[in-house]
């Protein structure tokens, strides 16, 4: 079913019902219409890294570790995995007359703002700081989740729309501002994507305001959304955010008031319940029949196109498709491709035959919070990296363990003295060959304001620092002289200046259920490591701009001054692989121009909407050649960099990455192709456009062109002019 024909019965079936029972329907829980054979609806679910809060559920990486996997295709094949899972258990919970809250087929994910400032407790949920990265690996998830069939197999949602980042503690009264070079570059290009190329079918307004507007009642977001994209979706709110127009921003005087402001602005549903003075609004004359009725309208014509209304082919997935052990399979491949190794003196992998005795210590060692990140589903099974470790080892090598510390807390008994588990952390470290050492954070200190144990910072991070009984540990760890591997699970960057005297550093994120078997692999070599920052580990918080400033100047590695800790885009691997070779070749049909849309979608492929506007991207024939003595994933990345316009981004940034398998010894030859919006400029007003005659330079790798990727891998990218 197309979007027309959706929308024809949509409008039939609205027709039908009162103003009453429309103004019903604006509702996140909309109840149901007896007499129309409507049941009830309740819009909200969540889908970040698998269907969540709604019981057993396949749990993936974190969405930020599933960023550092620059895999498109696997981003698509869990998102289908999350619709499967989420059409199971609604067909299963539909059937039991069960249609409460995270239950339907309206899931709210992807996160896609920009990951622009590590202290943001939220930055996890999103998939880095790079617009580029962010709508390739959005659009692979909303049209996995949405999939190709006659209706869609489940709706995504595109949040938080837009400018959102932080600080949590003020969202509901925060203005974002932001120069429109920067919203034109930076924060709007996800969401564009998302929109013209893979047609999502809902996006979510933000608490904030933006440049004086709030978001989920904002006539210049809408124009920009609606009018300029072409979005024909329907627009949700942030939950309890409409409320916030007259409690926080002070922009209406009271709830009616802002009822009429939200929906007068394209907001369909509201998540919160101030649309209860919708029908108050109306009798003011503050809002039409027609404008309510074109919400509902939009809202009918989701409910058609996902089949809730005519039958779908979807209808028959059983609930064993619930976290089968094909899909437990692709989690454990996610977890394996998302770890990034930092740092490796050779330690890695660890070689079993050579062991006795291992020691695995710290807070996140047998944690299961460090595992999920938040808006998570709820396993059957959680795998620790203790417990992954013990079942990869078994009964040939003896596993030693001690917690060494508690997360923050200074001491974990309460009638102890300070620092009460550092003595059996040496302890386990000097009876012990190796030393796996797992630090970080967890839900609990970095997440959403209100969601965390981190009240003082409403879950974002006041600085980089591991918390000091960590830090603590660190030391008293490295201090026994035995080799260490630190194993950080987080969701951000972190300095890691207190674990240079550690033989390795191994980045897990928040790596899902299997997360502890992933873990064990890679460490024993069965997988070699090849994930890469998405986000710049910054030295420290000095070379940042205040938090709450939104220009883009000095943030990110596209346009930061200094040198980073670990650069976007950067992670080894256990083996040796080199581009040898790129050059430009001429394949228009492998460029970012071609594509089509399945039949429900409302818009145009979006590679194909920005050929129009700026012409074909390019394609970048690799050669690259693993010399090492294993196989192994690796991403290659080109970057580019405008010699000549004023206008361009300060640093080369990412138009093109692809990842590669290469065996032990082999050269292989591949074709990346390299985005249009590479080669174009944002003037400071907000003017995109083709940088015709300009000089590029592409750099292409498995890193950024930056010195401090190119000496912590000691490889360069070859480069390639190229006159647009």
């Amino acid at each position: 079913m197309n979007r027309e024909e959706a929308r024809k019965k949509a409008e039939a079936l609205v027709a039908q019902m009162t103003l009453e029972e429309k103004a019903s329907q604006l509702r996140y829980d909309a109840p149901a219409i007896k007499r129309l054979n409507v049941p009830a609806y309740n819009w909200w679910n969540e889908g970040l890294h698998g269907v969540a809060r709604a019981g057993q559920a396949t749990v993936f990486p974190q969405a930020i570790g599933v960023a550092a996997t620059f895999d498109p295709e696997l981003v698509g094949e869990m998102a289908d995995v999350i619709a499967t899972e989420g059409r199971a258990k609604y067909n299963a919970y539909s059937a039991q007359g069960d249609r409460d809250i995270y239950k339907g087929l309206t899931f709210w994910s992807p996160n896609v703002n920009i990951f622009r400032d590590p202290r943001w407790g939220r930055g996890h949920e999103t998939y880095g700081e790079d617009p580029f990265l962010t709508s390739r690996l959005g659009v692979a998830f909303v049209e996995g989740l949405q999939g190709d069939g006659e209706t869609m197999k489940a709706a995504a949602c595109a949040k938080h729309f837009a400018v959102h980042s932080g600080p949590e503690a003020v969202r509901h009264e925060f203005n974002a501002e932001a120069s429109a070079k920067d919203m034109e570059e930076t924060y709007l290009p996800a969401f564009q994507a998302l929109v013209e190329e893979a047609g999502v079918e809902a996006v979510m307004g933000a608490y904030n305001r933006t440049n004086g507007e709030p978001c989920c009642g904002s006539p210049s977001l809408q124009k920009k959304l609606r009018g300029e994209w072409g979005f024909e979706g329907h627009f949700v709110s942030d939950c309890w955010a409409i409320k916030d127009f007259h409690e926080n921003h002070h922009v209406t005087n009271n709830a009616m008031e802002s009822a009429a402001l939200a929906i007068n602005n394209g907001t369909d549903v509201n998540c919160g319940n101030t649309y209860l003075h919708i029908l108050n609004a109306y009798k003011h004359g503050l809002v039409t029949e027609e404008t309510i009725t074109q919400s509902v309208v939009r809202l009918f014509t989701a409910r058609y196109l996902l089949g809730l209304f005519d039958g779908s082919e979807y209808d028959s997935i059983p609930y064993l498709e619930v976290e089968s052990a094909e899909h437990l399979a692709l989690s454990r491949k996610a977890a394996e491709e998302s770890f990034v190794l930092l740092k490796n003196d050779g330690i890695l992998p660890l070689d079993k035959s050579a062991l006795k005795t291992v020691g695995v210590i710290g807070p996140n060692a047998n944690s299961r919070a460090a595992l999920i990140g938040n808006y998570h589903g709820t396993a059957s099974r959680y795998i620790t990296v203790l417990e992954g470790i013990q079942d990869y080892l078994g009964a040939d090598v003896r596993v030693l363990t001690s917690i060494g510390c508690e997360l923050t807390k200074e001491k974990t008994e309460n009638l102890a003295y300070a620092g009460d588990r550092l003595s059996e952390a040496r302890i386990v470290a000097e009876n012990s060959d190796v030393v796996l050492l797992c630090v970080g954070l967890d839900e609990t200190l970095e997440g959403e304001e209100g969601d965390t144990g981190n009240s003082y910072y409403s879950g974002d991070k006041g600085d980089l620092q591991l918390p000091k009984v960590q830090r603590d540990l660190i030391e008293a760890v490295t201090g026994t002289g035995k080799p260490v591997v630190l194993l950080l699970m987080a969701g951000s960057d972190i300095d890691l200046s207190c674990a240079a005297s550690c033989n390795a550093i191994l980045q897990l994120w928040y790596p899902g259920s299997e997360g502890g078997k992933a873990a064990a692999r890679v460490l024993f070599g069965e997988v070699s490591p090849s994930g890469k920052l998405p986000v710049t580990f910054y030295e420290s918080l000095d070379e940042l701009p205040e938090f709450t400033d939104y220009r883009m100047a000095g943030r990110t590695y596209r346009y930061m001054d200094g040198a980073a800790q670990y650069p976007f885009g950067y992670g080894l691997t256990y083996a040796d692989v080199t581009v040898t070779d790129a050059k430009l070749v001429e394949t228009a049909a492998e460029t970012p121009c071609a594509g089509a849309a399945a039949s429900w979608r409302g818009a145009a492929n979006g590679h194909a909407a920005d050929a129009d506007r700026y012409g074909c991207g390019v394609t970048v024939e690799v050669t690259a050649t693993n010399s090492g003595s294993c196989a192994t994933d690796e991403v290659l990345q080109v970057y580019v960099k405008n010699l000549d316009s004023a206008a361009a981004v300060k640093n080369p940034s990412l138009g093109g990455f692809l990842r590669i398998h290469l065996a032990a010894g082999e050269t292989g030859t591949f074709r990346v192709a390299v985005s249009p919006l590479a080669f174009t400029v944002v003037d400071e007003d907000g003017h995109r456009s083709e940088a015709k005659g300009d000089r590029h330079t592409l750099y292409v790798g498995t890193s950024q062109p930056d010195a401090k990727s190119a000496a912590l891998t000691g490889k360069k990218p070859v480069e390639i002019g190229y006159t647009r």
